[in-house]
């Protein structure tokens, strides 16, 4: 861990102050009218995770008969012939979402859904072996989304070198590059004012954009580096048009994993306005959590609603899940094992994961139950900042079903009516 740590702080310093060498950001001092009404009503919204952003633990049936090496977005496409890969994921775009899925999203009460994007949808440099066609399906979802009247935020899940090398950026890596290179910053915002201005002129249909999910800012310098990329990505997302025409459009920044408390009168206004805070609270991923009691899990949850109010940012929960193990299988990588069950490196064993993951069909009762309640606890919490966004609508059917928002609706764990509470005091 220590010769990780000294990688980065090198890079970084090396870099020196060019990191911050930008042109001073457009403050905007109006008040916007964004699509939806932020503060005032709560935003109940669900991810399309697995879908333009490959994760093969959400659809194993793309990685079951690839060797080992595959094990990301970045792999599929590098390790296979390209129109192989390219007719996989042109089916994959085609068939995993459908009409259908958007009406029972708005049939749930629902009214907000999250689609996570790779910067290579936009572009791709020689030596990025990624595939490009996604556009198309992005802009036939929003069509749904409009039909049955969701609200669609568009995230930058994966930006160019890759902020923390995450599987969730498209390219799993020890050392994300994204950080200490202008060039993939510079990259970053070009894509972001690409994308705001696809959309600005429909604040009612796309009213937020993610600047940038999850930095890595417990690496040293990167908290730096992700304020001065939102800094530079508000002015583009603001003035998408480089005129003094600001769009409705909110603009939702991500912790980079640090306590809220370090972001207290962060873009703020009036100097800035809709700006959003994106906090994500998993409790299945530390020894710690996964020791916990069923009662401690719930506890935890609501005790989360005094760091959400606490910002002087509108905040919101962009994800979570049900789930409290992370049994799951790839969940934490291909063939990476669980730590709840001891087979991923350097985990101890806490339990068996039989019967936590897997088909909903062998959930017991005592465990939809524990759900029902984490998942009133949770949304009780988090709907003291402006609202959530659970990780994820659905899985590949088998595959890790205790994270899906339809296999609840499904079996019971989650209610079909947002106000249907069946613990209403879960959190005292």
């Amino acid at each position: 861990m220590s010769r990780y740590l000294l990688n980065f702080v090198t890079a970084f310093f090396l870099l020196g102050a060019s990191l911050f060498e930008r042109v001073p950001v457009v403050r905007a001092d109006n008040p916007i009218s964004p699509g939806f009404p932020y503060g005032t009503e709560k935003v109940r919204g669900v991810s399309l995770g697995g879908w333009l952003i490959l994760h093969p633990w959400i659809t194993p049936s793309l990685f079951n008969d690839l060797n080992s090496s595959v094990v990301d977005e970045w792999t599929f496409c590098e390790f296979q012939d390209t129109s192989v890969a390219r007719a996989a994921l042109e089916n994959h775009w085609d068939t995993f979402y459908s009409e259908e899925d958007f009406a029972n999203i708005a049939k749930a009460g629902l009214n907000h859904i999250r689609i996570p994007l790779g910067y290579w949808a936009f572009d791709v440099q020689p030596g990025e072996p990624y595939i490009q066609g996604q556009l198309p399906y992005l802009e036939r979802v929003i069509k749904w989304a409009t039909k049955y009247g969701l609200k669609v935020m568009l995230v930058l899940y994966g930006a160019p070198g890759s902020q923390n090398g995450f599987i969730n950026s498209g390219h799993i890596l020890s050392v994300p590059e994204w950080p200490f290179n202008q060039t993939d910053i510079d990259r970053t915002l070009a894509i972001i004012q690409r994308l705001e201005s696809m959309f600005a002129n429909y604040p009612s249909v796309v009213p937020m954009i993610g600047a940038l999910n999850e930095p890595a800012g417990f690496i040293p310098g990167v908290l730096d580096t992700a304020r001065q990329y939102y800094r530079d990505a508000y002015t583009a997302i603001r003035f998408p048009f480089g005129s003094d025409k600001q769009s409705n459009t909110v603009m939702m920044i991500h912790d980079t994993f640090q306590p809220l408390s370090n972001w207290t009168d962060f873009m703020s206004p009036p100097d800035y306005q809709g700006v959003v805070m994106d906090t994500h609270l998993y409790h299945g991923f530390t020894q710690a959590e996964l020791e916990q009691t069923e009662d401690e899990e719930i506890e935890e949850a609501c005790a989360h609603a005094a760091n959400i109010t606490s910002l002087n940012l509108w905040t919101i929960v962009g994800e979570w899940c049900t789930a409290f193990t992370d049994c799951a299988p790839g969940l934490n990588g291909r063939g990476m094992g669980a730590r709840y069950d001891g087979t991923y490196p350097n985990s101890t064993f806490v339990g068996s994961c039989d019967g936590l993951t897997g088909s909903a069909e062998t959930f017991s009762d005592e465990y939809k139950t524990f759900m029902r309640r984490f998942w009133e606890a949770q949304t009780t919490a988090y709907e003291t900042g402006i609202g959530w966004v659970q990780w994820l609508w659905k899985t590949e059917e088998g595959a890790g079903e205790e994270w899906s928002y339809s296999k609840g609706l499904q079996y019971g764990w989650i209610p079909w009516d947002q106000t249907d509470r069946l613990y209403p005091n879960v959190c005292g």
